[in-house]
C-alpha cells in the first residue's frame, strides 16, 4: 500500500514565492507518490488570530486558487477544509484527555510564540495544546508520513508520543506517523530578512509582472558594493539567493564571473532575474486568473474534498470509539 501523507496549511491569504519553494512545491511532487490528504487549517487560525476572525473566509479563497493554479491537483490528492470535517475537533477532544500539559508546555514554538509576539494573549487553553489538533488532524486519517523540515521534528514527535499514549490505553488503532523530510530552501525577502508577510517584504505568487519587476528591482543586492565599478560577491547578495532558483544555469555561470568583476552591474543583474522569474511564473498566474474569475470554484472544490475526506474520517472514529467502548 502507499504510504499516506497528511499535511495543511494556515489560510493567510496569497501565498508568497517562499510559501511556495517552502512547502508548495513539495506537495505538488509527492501527490504522485503517496495517497495525499491536503487541507486548510482554519480552526488552527484560531489559535492566534482568535479575536478578529474576518478575514479567514478570504485568505481561504486566495490560498486554495493559489495552490490549484500552481499544481496541486483534486483528482490526485483529497483537498478539504479542515472546520468541514467535524471529526477533527471530535478525535482532539478525546486526545486532550490524554495528553499531559507537561508535553504541551515543552513545545518549543509554544515557548517561542509566547516570547516573542507581544500584540496578542497567547495564555489560551487553544493555543497551548495545538500540538493536539494537530496530532488529530494527522492520525484521524491513519497518515504514516508527514512532510516535515528538521526544525519541526519536536512537533511531530509530540504526535508520536500521543498516538503511542492512545494506543497503550485503548488498544492499537492508529500508525506512528513518521517524518518525510524535505530541504525547504530559507528565501530572503526584499529587505534581506526573512520573507514573510508580516514584515512587507514578499513577492506573491499572484503579484502580476509588472509588480514582481518593481519589487525585484529595489531588492537589497552585496552591501559592500556601493558604487558601479565596485566588484560584488554573489554569495552575500540578498538578491542572488533567487537568481539560484530561476535563472538558468548557463546565464548564472555568466552571472557570476562578471558581477565579482564588476563588468554588469546590480540593477542589470535584477532586470535579469525578474524577466526570468516572470517567464516561469506567467503560466500559473494566468491559470489563477481563469480560476478567480470563478465565483464558486473553491468553495465547490473544497466541500468535495472535505465530502471525500469525511468518508474517511467516519470509518477511523467508529474504530476509535470502539477502541474507547464508548
Amino acid at each position: 500500500m502507499k504510504h499516506r501523507v497528511v499535511s495543511g496549511m494556515r489560510p493567510t491569504g496569497k501565498l508568497h514565492i517562499g510559501h511556495y519553494h517552502g512547502v508548495l512545491e513539495n506537495w505538488i511532487k509527492i501527490q504522485d507518490q503517496f495517497d495525499c490528504f491536503f487541507f486548510v487549517a482554519d480552526w488552527h487560525s484560531l489559535t492566534t488570530e482568535y479575536a478578529d476572525t474576518a478575514a479567514i473566509r478570504d485568505n481561504i479563497r486566495e490560498m486554495v486558487l493559489d495552490w490549484i493554479a500552481f499544481g496541486l491537483n483534486p483528482e490526485k490528492s483529497i483537498i478539504f477544509r479542515q472546520s468541514l470535517v467535524p471529526h477533527h475537533a471530535e478525535l482532539n477532544l478525546i486526545l486532550s484527555m490524554i495528553t499531559p500539559v507537561s508535553w504541551l508546555e515543552r513545545n518549543p514554538t509554544y515557548k517561542e510564540l509566547q516570547d516573542n509576539i507581544e500584540h496578542r494573549d497567547l495564555s489560551t487553553f487553544g493555543f497551548l495544546g495545538y500540538p493536539v489538533l494537530m496530532a488529530a488532524d494527522i492520525i484521524l486519517y491513519k497518515g504514516t508520513r508527514v512532510p516535515v523540515g528538521h526544525d519541526q521534528l519536536p512537533h511531530l514527535e509530540i504526535t508520536r508520543e500521543i498516538t503511542r499514549r492512545f494506543n497503550h490505553l485503548y488498544g492499537n488503532v492508529f500508525p506512528e506517523p513518521e517524518a518525510f523530510l524535505t530541504q525547504t530552501p530559507k528565501l530572503l525577502g526584499l529587505d534581506g530578512r526573512k520573507m514573510s508577510k508580516s514584515y512587507g517584504n514578499s513577492i506573491y505568487l499572484s503579484d502580476t509582472a509588472e509588480e514582481t519587476s518593481k519589487k525585484v528591482l529595489s531588492m537589497m543586492t552585496d552591501p559592500a558594493r556601493v558604487r558601479r565599478a565596485d566588484p560584488g560577491e554573489p554569495d552575500v547578495c540578498v538578491a542572488f539567493n533567487l537568481h539560484r532558483i530561476y535563472v538558468p544555469q548557463e546565464k548564472l555561470d555568466e552571472i557570476i564571473p562578471a558581477c565579482r568583476n564588476a563588468t554588469i552591474g546590480c540593477v542589470e543583474c535584477k532586470r535579469i532575474l525578474a524577466e526570468c522569474m516572470n517567464d516561469h511564473l506567467a503560466p500559473f498566474r494566468a491559470k489563477r486568473v481563469e480560476l478567480s474569475s470563478k465565483p464558486e470554484f473553491v468553495e465547490e472544490l473544497l466541500q468535495d474534498g472535505s465530502s471525500r475526506a469525511s468518508l474517511i474520517s467516519d470509518a477511523v472514529m467508529a474504530e476509535a470509539r470502539s477502541a474507547l467502548k464508548i
